[in-house]
């Protein structure tokens, strides 16, 4: 870190935020394990590679975020969360099992809350002269 770089204190919000993140993260991570069964209709194995990707991103920003309490990293963080989020949006589109469709449902509501968490700014104290 060097003197131009600024870091406030993260905020509960945020702590939350990037707690739920790190939990969507590590789930990512193990998307690749999930491969569809032959014979199965599911998502390519590009999706299953670049959803671990992004996993490893947001777990790595998550923790580096919460040491260093860095905005840059909470932006990537919150980058990954959302580039994961579009690559679960075809489930609504195709032909799949409502449990899915239920699962994915919940996926992008907590990707949202991580990322509006996640990028809540702090209050700041106002002076107010009459």
């Amino acid at each position: 870190m060097n003197d131009t770089t600024s870091t406030a204190a993260l905020t509960t919000k945020n702590k939350i935020g990037l707690g739920l993140a790190g939990l969507l993260g590590v789930i990512d991570c193990a998307s690749l394990a999930m491969t569809t069964p032959d014979g199965e209709v599911g998502p390519p194995i590009g999706i299953l590679v670049l959803g671990t990707v992004l996993g490893v991103i947001t777990v790595v920003a998550v923790v580096v975020a919460w040491r260093t309490a860095g905005r840059g990293m909470i932006r990537i963080a919150a980058g990954a969360r959302i580039l994961s989020a579009i690559t679960a949006l075809p489930a609504f589109f195709v032909d799949v099992p409502p449990e899915i469709k239920i699962g994915v449902a919940v996926f992008v509501v907590a990707t949202v809350a991580a990322v509006v968490l996640m990028l809540t700014p702090a209050r700041r104290a106002v002076t107010v002269t009459d």
